[in-house]
């Protein structure tokens, strides 16, 4: 699965009036609402799209963006009540892309320098952590790293190297996600709006949908090796966890944590036990609760709830079937919610229907949305609440 496009060349769909507003309309770009100065587009004209959760750079075509600190959030505008989702620039007011030739999708998140909002998802998200040799190293050594000299040293750049130098070893190195598994991905579905729209809604073809929970992503895999011996992934969404102390982006390690606590390793190795035919088997949830991205769901304790069940021979299994595999074994899965809903006509009752309170049984507050997948398992997508953005948008 490809990295997420921050800034990308699209074309402006519609553009529609807002009642009560002289000097701002509604325009569309892919299934995005955004707000845009009264002719600064006409239909069909091409833009360079910033999608919510970016910051950019500080730059002078976009110092008007100065006051919200660059970042680019879902708003709504208060008394009018429409919910702007993005911001959509001509390429003519941007020096880097100004004059230049440009296809629709084009992505130009590095060329324009453009970040996550949040510094934390830089890291998290990025395609390695450059921090992740010295946090290991770190970790092999608990009461070193609690020493006021060697916290003093990890802090900059040279004294990371330093130390490195006399307690790193070549193993400090954690390795990225695995790729050399076929069904096996980085856990980010694509949001609906990034979608083809007259594809999207011309398919009635019915699909599950389960509830969105915002936590951490895990994936557990186990993998047949010779003389009935097996090896065993625990990953973030980007890095292999190889220890229970290996550091992570939390307080303690998340991932191991959710391992000792449902014992995943053994139901993976009880499916491979039972079916000599695969080589590997996966399993990939969400990770929510305490210490983990604020706990916005107000859980108790850390809590798994998995998502995806993947086996080396059929690929990613249908979530019905994967959900009550699972139950076998007491590993949650994520709620539910239908397993035969035919999605509406247009993006704005679908967005509607995200809205509400949580569907995650010891949850509170709202929901963050719905993801939806095909019976088959190939396909699936994700639809992020308004509502909660506007509520929980950093």
């Amino acid at each position: 699965m490809s990295e997420r496009a921050l800034a990308h060349i699209e074309k402006v769909a519609w553009i529609k009036p807002i009642e009560g507003a002289d000097s701002i309309e509604k325009i569309g770009i892919l299934g995005w609402v955004v707000l845009a100065r009264i002719g600064e587009f006409k239909e069909g004209d091409l833009a360079c799209f910033f999608e919510i959760d970016s910051k950019l750079p500080e730059k002078d075509w976009s110092k008007f963006l100065e006051p919200k600190h660059y970042k680019i959030k879902t708003m709504k505008l208060g008394k009018l009540g429409v919910i702007s989702q993005g911001l959509a620039l001509p390429l003519s007011s941007i020096p880097e892309l100004a004059g230049k030739k440009f296809n629709v999708g084009d992505d130009v998140t590095e060329l324009l320098g453009v970040k996550y909002s949040v510094e934390e998802d830089n890291i998290r998200k990025a395609k390695s952590n450059p921090n992740a040799k010295y946090n290991s190293m770190a970790a092999r050594h608990p009461k070193l790293a609690k020493q006021k000299w060697f916290r003093w040293l990890m802090k900059r750049g040279w004294g990371k190297k330093l130390l490195f130098i006399f307690f790193g070893k070549k193993k400090d190195k954690p390795l990225g996600f695995p790729t050399k598994f076929e069904f096996v991905h980085k856990t980010d579905e694509t949001r609906v709006e990034a979608l083809d729209q007259d594809l999207l809604f011309n398919n009635k073809e019915p699909l599950i949908v389960t509830c969105k929970v915002d936590g951490t992503s895990g994936t557990f895999l186990l993998e047949r090796k010779r003389h009935n011996k097996y090896e065993y992934y625990v990953c973030s969404r980007n890095v292999r966890q190889f220890t229970p102390d290996q550091k992570c982006y939390h307080d303690d390690n998340v991932y191991w944590n959710a391992e000792f606590k449902y014992h995943i390793k053994d139901f993976l190795q009880k499916q491979l036990e039972e079916h000599p035919e695969w080589n590997y088997v996966c399993l990939q949830g969400e990770i929510a609760g305490e210490s983990i991205q604020g706990n916005p769901h107000k859980l108790k304790g850390q809590n798994f709830f998995g998502f995806n069940f993947i086996d080396s021979v059929n690929g990613r299994w249908n979530s019905v079937k994967a959900a009550a595999l699972c139950e076998k074994y007491n590993i949650p899965w994520v709620p539910i919610l239908d397993t035969q809903y035919i999605l509406p006509d247009d993006m704005e009752t679908l967005k509607l229907q995200a809205d509400g309170s949580c569907d995650i049984p010891g949850s509170s507050g709202l929901r963050e949305g719905f993801v939806y997948r095909s019976h088959d398992g190939i396909r699936s997508f994700k639809n992020v609440s308004r509502q909660y953005l506007l509520k929980h948008e950093g």
